[in-house]
């Protein structure tokens, strides 16, 4: 049972089985699912979201995504809360457990405490008959018909559509408000995400060297601007505005094409009409730019005049790529 087909045919039947089962959630959207979103829109509280053993994992992960989204959630461990941390929840806050049963011990006790809060509650469960799916407000039904697990006994399957089901939540809230990319990169300012949901070009072009030649330059004086700022690149410009640009590619073009080149000017040997950018556009434009036109560097413009250069290394180095 441990040759490489077997486990390819485990992995792919496990695979499918969710699959299978995620699909099917679309048929339990009820008008449960339309009222416990619009009870969310409206309220002027948090969502407390809570369960137990793997669903408390899958509560963590919802909560971090309603975060992230627009949408002031907490996470809330059912064990804790009869043990104290019932504390987290404030009268304005609606509540949503997950439990695949439903009847959980923990569940049992916490449920009828929110309720005497007068807290509104939303279940996350695969057992809408359950004493949770009968206490609650409304039911988002997360029933699958067996977990991916050949014993059906590890939460799998049965996990995976509460994460979907809490998807789905984040989703239709983040489209009811209106929750736009540049909401998104405030809630995510690090790493790459972040980086390409707020990083202009004239971020990275401002602080890099700003090769520039006239068109009378040698071409002598051209390598030396080039290999001075280090960018593989120079603009040309007259009046600070650009009339060409030289790159490596053009010098070694050169080289292999001319005996003398000591009369030649940068003018002589400058690609007209490059392709620039404005530094207001996001970094990840410049890329795509960059990507379609099959080059590694962008001259930058402001208010018409040369500004900088962008280099793909850049884009690297940023962690945009």
């Amino acid at each position: 049972m441990n040759s490489e087909k077997s486990i390819i045919q485990i992995a792919k039947q496990t695979i499918e089985a969710e699959s299978n089962a995620i699909f099917n959630l679309s048929n339990l959207i009820t008008d449960d699912f339309a009222e416990a979103v619009k009870l969310i829109y409206n309220s002027k509280g948090r969502v407390v979201i809570t369960g137990i053993g793997k669903s408390a994992i899958i509560a963590n992960k919802i909560a971090a995504t309603l975060n992230s989204t627009g949408t002031p959630s907490i996470f809330m461990h059912a064990a804790d809360a009869i043990h104290g941390d019932l504390g987290l929840i404030l009268k304005d806050d609606v509540v949503i457990f997950i439990s695949k049963s439903g009847n959980t011990p923990e569940i049992q006790v916490l449920v009828p405490l929110i309720k005497n809060a007068k807290n509104k509650m939303i279940a996350i469960t695969g057992n809408k008959d359950s004493f949770l799916g009968q206490q609650v407000d409304y039911v988002l039904n997360a029933f699958v018909e067996k977990e991916a697990c050949p014993n059906n006994l590890a939460p799998t399957t049965s996990t995976t559509a509460q994460l979907v089901m809490g998807d789905a939540l984040a989703v239709c809230l983040l489209e009811m408000r209106g929750f736009s990319s540049k909401d998104f990169a405030k809630y995510h300012p690090g790493g790459s995400l972040g980086k390409k949901l707020y990083l202009r070009v004239n971020d990275i072009s401002s602080v890099n060297e700003k090769p520039k030649v006239s068109g009378a330059t040698s071409v002598k004086d051209v390598i030396v601007e080039i290999s001075e700022k280090r960018l593989g690149v120079t603009a040309v410009v007259e009046n600070d505005e650009i009339i060409g640009i030289v790159t490596d590619g053009d010098i070694r073009r050169m080289l292999s094409n001319s005996d003398n080149f000591t009369i030649l000017k940068a003018v002589d040997i400058m690609s007209a009409n490059p392709k620039s950018v404005k530094g207001e556009i996001m970094a990840v434009d410049a890329l795509e730019i960059m990507e379609t036109n099959e080059i590694t560097q962008l001259l930058v413009e402001e208010n018409g005049k040369y500004a900088g250069v962008v280099h793909l290394h850049d884009l690297i180095k940023e962690g945009i790529i």
